[in-house]
């Protein structure tokens, strides 16, 4: 075993006796710093201490809630833990938002830790997405050369192990061979549940069923073994660019978390304590020719170092109520309408084209962009062609097919973003989302808010959705109310060709978050009424920006005839247009494009409603619980004074899927001939 210097050694003692210290501090303040959850290191130092000392700031780390030795070796000092534990103002990963040891950094002198949730496994989604971008970077030779190239540490509670989301990190780690190391620390207990009950394998022998991840089981509580097993591993990583996984095993020597006490289920204490790590890194400090009293000294001083910290940190500022408000989405330059939305001599298009060519003028223009998904590559292009040549144009590195992982595919965003890519993905129909919510609302709708402005999340997420020629319950969903109830999203859902270009290039300056609804009855105008969705295709300058609802039919106001206000979207657009003509009632009813879900135009809205007396929102999501009935409320609120007879609304039925059967998919959803007897309805009222 390769002889460890003793300034290591040193630096290693100071950190665990730091932590330790922590955990102590906290147990003897117990009812003043368990006003807010946390957990603590202790038992786990050694390992944590090992990888952290040989971090360095070009690498990514996504620590879990049990890491506070990981941060205190990178350089943090107690004192930021503590201004974290104490939820204040100056807590420098979240400003006081989120839990002890939840950490967000992008010091230039230390590690980079993109915002994470409570890390009991989400984490290693965004983790890979960080080693896939280095990968991506590194094939199309847009990283920076360092002397040493970065690395991912993904660190992970054993109990974490189980879920199927890792299963989803393995996998692509192992199929692209990508540089990532799962640390994974077992202390054989998940919080009450303990290994035998809970898992048929540990980490290190479930990883070896993933071909290509390399799998190493060690004692997490000696350090020489775990410094030097980790420094050869990251080596290996660092110069062979492929994953590995490292098992640790290790006590856990504190509670589960301030909340979940140890001796409430514990009945292995004595035999933990047994494998304590500190007396074992004291012993082989004084083995290397420390002195007890110099050890004594020295955490003496820590201990006082500790104590004086606590004692600024209670003192220190709290959040003010305004600051609850700040970091909900990054700003974004694209605020007007820009460009030329119908050129002359323009070639009309389909809807589908136009989000095809406006991926393709992306792509030749910005090498950071990129394209995933299932079947999105150059055999097929997308099962609605909405990829199709593009991998052909731009080659297999930046237009790739993903196995079947929604998960992975919305999370990984997080990861790509984070080392400034700008992924475009696909989940092939709205039905197939849930899977991706987990990510979609834990990791990348909260990532900026979370991080304190740090890490907002630039990527755009298409969805095709919405019910066309009997797809059936699997392939028909409507699925907007879920996804709106998402803070932190920006949500599109265009009903032309034009609007959709315009949309996808706001979406791609934008720093934040996006999902496009894309209605597949729309994508080649197929649909009876929809012509209105093809487009002169706008030029490649044309952004439109998002919050922006389209008047697209307006009337003046009248006094002596009952006028009506269409508030809709997506395929509802269309059922309102062909319905106002076809009753011949274009200069009573006005209608109100709404583009985009989140933001919304409430001002256009409003403007409408309260000029015409009576409003009709048209959805083809079933009404009840919806974003629809949410919508409505809110027009009821604002424009009751002037609402000549309560806001309707007409959606599908309120049944629990769209069957495949075509009479019954027709009954079930709206149509121009349902829309028209409810204006007709609401006109008499």
């Amino acid at each position: 075993m390769k002889k460890i210097s003793k300034d290591i050694l040193k630096k290693a003692y100071k950190n665990l006796v730091t932590a330790k210290s922590l955990t102590e501090l906290y147990e003897e303040n117990f009812k003043t710093v368990s006003k807010y959850v946390h957990a603590t290191s202790r038992g786990h130092e050694v390992i944590q201490t090992a990888i952290g000392m040989q971090l360095t700031p070009q690498d990514y780390a996504f620590p879990y809630y049990r890491d506070d030795s990981i941060l205190l070796s990178i350089g943090m000092k107690p004192y930021d833990l503590m201004l974290q534990v104490l939820a204040k103002k100056d807590d420098p990963f979240s400003a006081g938002r989120t839990y002890y040891s939840h950490p967000s950094l992008r010091d230039d002198d230390k590690p980079k830790i993109p915002h994470q949730s409570s890390a009991t496994g989400m984490q290693a989604i965004p983790a890979t997405g960080v080693a896939m971008g280095m990968w991506y970077k590194e094939t199309e030779n847009l990283h920076d050369k360092y002397e040493e190239q970065p690395f991912v540490v993904c660190s992970l509670g054993d109990a974490s192990v189980t879920e199927g989301e890792i299963a989803e990190a393995f996998q692509m780690a192992a199929l692209k061979q990508l540089p990532i190391l799962y640390l994974v620390q077992d202390n054989g207990w998940d919080i009450s549940a303990n290994e035998a009950e809970t898992r048929a394998q540990n980490a290190y022998e479930y990883a070896r069923g993933f071909n290509g991840l390399e799998a190493v089981s060690i004692d997490g509580t000696d350090f020489e073994e775990s410094y030097n097993t980790l420094q050869d591993v990251i080596s290996t990583i660092r110069t062979e660019r492929r994953p590995f996984l490292v098992h640790a095993k290790v006590p856990l020597l504190n509670h589960h978390t301030s909340g979940v006490r140890m001796e409430f289920y514990r009945d292995d204490l004595d035999e933990a304590r047994s494998r304590d790590p500190y007396p074992k890194l004291k012993k082989l400090l004084v083995d290397n020719g420390f002195s007890e009293k110099e050890l004594s000294e020295l955490e003496a001083d820590i201990l006082k170092s500790v104590q004086k910290d606590y004692e600024k940190a209670l003192k220190a500022e709290d959040p003010k109520p305004e600051d609850l408000f700040t970091h909900d989405f990054a700003p974004t330059e694209i605020t007007e309408e820009k460009g030329e939305r119908s050129p002359e001599g323009g070639e009309k298009v389909v809807m589908v084209d136009c989000a095809l060519f406006a991926i393709e003028e992306l792509m030749g223009k910005h090498k950071e962009c990129l394209l995933y998904g299932q079947d999105v590559g150059g055999r097929l292009g997308g099962v609605f062609r909405e990829a199709a040549t593009l991998a052909q144009k731009f080659g297999d590195n930046r237009v790739f097919n993903t196995p079947i992982q929604e998960a992975f595919i919305v999370g990984s965003t997080v990861g790509m973003s984070a080392v400034g890519l700008k992924p475009i993905v696909e989940v092939q129909f709205a039905d197939y989302i849930w899977p991706g919510l987990n990510q979609l609302f834990t990791e990348v709708s909260r990532s900026n808010y979370l991080s304190n402005g740090k890490w907002p999340v630039s990527m755009i997420l298409r969805v095709p959705i919405g019910a066309y020629g009997s797809g059936g319950p699997y392939h028909s969903s409507s699925v907007e109310s879920v996804v709106t109830n998402i803070r932190g999203l920006k949500i599109a859902y265009p009903s032309n060709g034009a609007d959709l270009k315009g949309l996808m290039k706001a979406a791609y300056y934008d720093p934040n978050p996006v999902v496009i609804f894309e209605h597949k009855g729309l994508y080649w105008s197929k649909v009876k009424g929809t012509k209105g969705a093809t487009s002169l295709e706008p030029a490649e300058d044309y952004v439109l920006p998002f919050g922006k609802a389209w008047l697209l039919q307006e009337i003046w106001k009248q006094e002596d005839e009952e006028t009506l206000s269409i508030i809709t979207y997506g395929m509802g657009v269309h059922w309102a247009v062909n319905a106002s003509a076809e009753l011949g009632m274009e200069d009573r009813i006005e209608i109100v494009d709404l583009r985009t879900l989140h933001p919304l135009d409430y001002e256009t809205v409003f403007k409408s409603v309260k000029k015409c007396g009576k409003c009709l929102v048209v959805t083809e999501e079933p009404s009840d619980n919806s974003f629809s009935r949410a919508l409505q409320g809110r027009i009821q609120e604002e424009c009751f004074q002037q609402l000549d007879a309560p806001v309707m609304i007409i959606g599908s039925e309120n049944m629990p899927a769209i069957p495949l059967n075509s009479t019954l998919e027709e009954t079930m959803i709206p149509s121009t001939e349902k829309v028209k007897t409810k204006i007709e309805a609401l006109l008499n009222y």
